[in-house]
């Protein structure tokens, strides 16, 4: 049957939040259905964040954020692909952003830690921070307790 799908559920402890993995041979357009109707229903808890470009104002998933800096005065997000102006405070977004998901490295920068490649823990008390794309950025080193915490929070 080339359209079936196989579930299980498997009850464990160890999770508070339910985690999803898809197995499959390649991404095809039931994969990403259904990757679009989770998202649908966890959305309803975590808000698409609006953001403008010079063509316009679009609605992102918090899913394509890869981190929300500021620039200058503005508020900056960025995609893998692409950087929108945010016409909120960063803490405005920090408010509408999924807390497992997202952590506030510094003053004036929130990743979302799905997107981290590495995190470079030097003996210096510094944190590197290289994103799947190949940006980097660091921590500040008052955030690298709370940076700590959340990595064995979402290893659980």
């Amino acid at each position: 049957m080339k359209n079936a799908v196989d579930i299980d559920v498997v009850l464990d402890e160890r999770y508070v939040d339910p985690k999803i993995v898809i197995h499959t041979r390649e991404r095809t357009e039931q994969i990403e259905s259904i990757i679009e109707a989770i998202e649908k229903t966890v959305e309803s808890e975590y808000p698409r964040i609006p953001v403008s470009k010079e063509d316009g104002m679009i609605l992102l998933s918090q899913r394509e954020i890869v981190r929300v800096h500021t620039q200058g005065r503005k508020v900056m997000l960025e995609t893998e692909k692409d950087s929108y102006n945010v016409n909120r405070t960063l803490a405005a977004v920090e408010e509408m952003l999924c807390k497992d998901r997202f952590i506030r490295i510094s003053q004036s920068e929130i990743i979302n830690l799905y997107k981290v490649k590495r995190f470079e823990f030097r003996i210096a008390g510094t944190v590197g921070i290289e994103f799947e794309n190949g940006v980097k950025t660091w921590a500040a080193r008052s955030r690298v307790k709370e940076i700590k915490k959340a990595l064995n929070r979402n290893r659980e």
